[in-house]
């Protein structure tokens, strides 16, 4: 019997480690603005339309996916727990903008289940999408602070 007030019961969640982390960002050419962390390079840039060469995601793009891949994770874990097949599992996302600030006013994701999905498991995969940890972070933002270091790479401006 599966504990649908917690749908990760039986199963281990998908967690990152928790640690403090630093990414590099740097500018190889163009729009183009990459970031290096943990051996991994995720490059971005502008739209052709924005003065880009549309050879990758732009930054906002990449942060909207994440809200996705996030959601799809716990799914697919919730599903890998239970020896529920995943074929034809997805999820959709639709991003609504203010035409004013073209800032996203809502954002749905919907889990498209797997034909023969088991029924008892639609309220409890929803859960597991719910607990995406990018949705979370949404909730209770962090604060984010810049600065500016000197030439000499010292901090200026630090509280």
């Amino acid at each position: 019997m599966v504990d649908v007030a917690n749908p990760f019961a039986g199963c281990l969640a998908p967690t990152r480690e928790v640690r403090d982390m630093e990414l590099l960002i740097s500018f190889p050419g163009g729009k183009r603005v990459d970031a290096s962390f943990d051996g991994h390079v995720v490059q971005t840039d502008q739209p052709v339309s924005m003065g880009g060469g549309g050879t990758a995601a732009a930054p906002f793009d990449l942060f909207l996916a994440s809200l996705g891949t996030c959601a799809g994770l716990y799914v697919l874990a919730f599903c890998q727990a239970r020896g529920i097949p995943t074929e034809g599992l997805g999820l959709v996302e639709r991003v609504q903008n203010d035409p004013a600030t073209h800032l996203p006013t809502v954002v749905d994701i919907e889990v498209v289940l797997p034909p023969g999905f088991p029924s008892r498991y639609r309220t409890a995969v929803q859960r597991a999408a719910e607990h995406c940890k990018v949705k979370n972070m949404l909730a209770a933002p962090p604060e984010v602070r810049v600065v500016v270091a000197s030439e000499q790479g010292a901090v200026v401006g630090a509280a």
